[in-house]
């Protein structure tokens, strides 16, 4: 509708523009204005709640517009939420608008939707308009309109059309996550990444549903809260009519099973985010077991490589001690400064040896006595290290081990001598 339209239409009906406003932009309020006691007053509800509407028939969303979001998948919970099937019937749960303003009087009551546009998808005037003259012709809402003149009651039935497209998006969603759930256990590892990012999708829709169904049981409350004022002026009314007091126990009882219902339908909701996210932490630990399996195989390999690796430098050292070592001999013995070599010198072979034996022998004496990690006599793994004098005196303890253990062989060989074997004889 043009700008001058929505002006008519709030002038003659005496319509706040904030209603209006708040349609157009899908604000979630709720108000009562124009409150004359015993006459009426005007009250105003707008929220969003979910919808299902499948993908694959003919409908107002355009399927250009699906056709991109599929492939755009980034998290936007304003945008509606895509349910791929295997079996062909996707669905998508998108937000639907309900805009209603009430004019209620003692003579007449009027009530006010604004809908969307027919390419958002949402519901139509025509569609709404159906769903309330299906519920008048039921028998619990005829026999309730028959004995209440309170028009509130009417505005409870659009309230229940918003419940049930709640029911049936969270039914869908639960088919869904089951599907998704089955498809994490029997699927690759290649794929469970896929996986992962559509469960962390879905699961940020469910956390803004939870926003939208506290704002639907806030409006359940505003109507319960708030009573019709005509209905002062209809309180001796004719008879077999619900008197204002029956009229509004009456409005308690349907607003409590709409917030009952609600708090149904947030407990499906809270159960399926807690089922997505044991289903996320199943993907997560089977991600990481062949995660921790590669790196079994890798630490494998990276074991055989160091092996050879060191296989290669042993057989390096050897090969390099086999060529240079004889030469590097031969370098140092016609290089040493002795008569043998250098008449003109005084050193002899005689001197060399006497200080490079007591060297030698010297060097290996502190190498042991100073090496922590070797074990002395006396000394077993888990008791404290030996002391210095204990490490120091290594090449008496080696000599008495060796001696002793000659000995003690010896002394079982003279033994073994002197004591034949016995031999046993039996009797024919």
């Amino acid at each position: 509708m043009s700008g001058s339209i929505l002006q008519m239409l709030g002038t003659l009906y005496n319509i706040e523009p904030f209603f209006f406003s708040s349609s157009l932009n899908w604000i979630p309020s709720r108000y009562q204005e124009d409150l004359q006691p015993g006459k009426g007053d005007h009250i105003t509800i707008t929220l969003t709640f979910l919808r299902k509407m499948k993908i694959d028939n003919p409908g107002p969303y355009p399927h250009d517009q699906v056709a991109t979001t599929k492939v755009n998948r980034g998290i936007n919970t304003q945008d509606g939420l895509y349910l791929d099937s295997d079996s062909g019937n996707s669905s998508v749960l998108c937000r639907d608008l309900l805009a209603v303003h009430m004019v209620r009087s003692v003579t007449r009551s009027t009530i006010i939707s604004y809908h969307p546009s027919p390419t958002s998808g949402g519901t139509s005037a025509k569609n709404l308009y159906s769903r309330v003259h299906l519920a008048g012709q039921s028998v619990y809402w005829t026999n309730l309109f028959k004995v209440s003149r309170d028009p509130t009651f009417v505005l409870l039935t659009i309230l229940w059309h918003a419940l049930y497209a709640w029911d049936e998006a969270l039914t869908c969603l639960y088919e869904h996550i089951s599907d998704q759930e089955s498809a994490v256990i029997n699927t690759k590892d290649n794929k469970l990444t896929l996986r992962t990012q559509e469960l962390h999708r879905i699961r940020a829709h469910l956390l803004y549903y939870a926003s939208l169904l506290d704002d639907f049981k806030k409006s359940v409350k505003f109507v319960l809260e708030t009573p019709n004022p005509a209905m002062d002026a209809l309180e001796h009314g004719t008879e077999g009519m619900l008197t204002k007091e029956d009229s509004a126990e009456r409005l308690k009882t349907e607003c409590n099973n709409l917030l009952s219902e609600i708090d149904r339908l947030e407990m499906s909701r809270s159960n399926q985010s807690k089922r997505l996210k044991n289903i996320m932490n199943l993907a997560f630990a089977t991600v990481n077991i062949d995660d921790s399996k590669t790196m079994q195989v890798l630490t494998k390999a990276a074991a055989q490589d160091s092996a050879a690796m060191k296989q290669i430098a042993y057989l390096t050292m050897i090969l390099h001690v086999l060529l240079s070592l004889p030469s590097s001999f031969i370098a140092g013995i016609f290089g040493m400064n002795i008569t043998i070599i250098n008449p003109s010198s005084v050193g002899t072979l005689a001197h060399y040896f006497a200080v490079a034996v007591p060297m030698t022998l010297m060097t290996i004496w502190a190498v042991v006595a100073f090496n922590p990690k070797k074990d002395y006599a006396g000394v077993t793994e888990g008791q404290p290290e030996a002391s210095y004098s204990t490490r120091l005196a290594w090449p008496v303890r080696a000599w008495k081990s060796v001696f002793l253990s000659r000995t003690s062989n010896a002394q079982r060989d003279l033994e073994a001598q002197e004591d034949p074997p016995a031999y046993s004889h039996s009797d024919h």
